[in-house]
């Protein structure tokens, strides 16, 4: 399975964008999918993360309330609408799958085996 992340650009504090990670070769159906992002000089974290059937989310702390995750299993996709950015939420953004499909941790990032490329998110101030 390939995982290609989109959706990134510049935007200023407050206002909104929406990341998509499209899977090809493969249906997700059964894996989980997170979101993780990388600042500058930063690890990469966890920001978000949603079960292999949808039902079951989590998220980073710092996006809570502003960040939801979500599934389209027709099309294959995983979003993130993000709102109320911030210029602290700057960084690549990477979507990846887990085999661990009914919960997830946002947290367990050894548990993803398969990684998109990185789309960057630009907030500024």
């Amino acid at each position: 399975v390939q995982l290609q992340a989109s959706g990134g650009g510049l935007v200023q504090a407050g206002g909104s964008l929406r990341l998509s990670c499209v899977a090809s070769g493969a249906n997700l159906d059964y894996r989980a999918i997170g979101w993780f992002r990388q600042a500058p000089q930063k690890e990469r974290e966890g920001v978000s993360c949603i079960s292999s059937g949808g039902s079951i989310t989590e998220y980073a702390d710092s996006v809570k309330g502003r960040f939801t995750i979500s599934r389209d299993f027709a099309a294959n996709t995983v979003y993130l609408q993000m709102n109320r950015l911030k210029p602290e939420d700057t960084a690549v953004y990477y979507c990846a799958s887990t085999p661990f499909g009914v919960q997830p941790s946002v947290s367990a990032i050894d548990e993803y085996d398969c990684w998109g490329q990185g789309t960057l998110v630009t907030v500024s101030s």
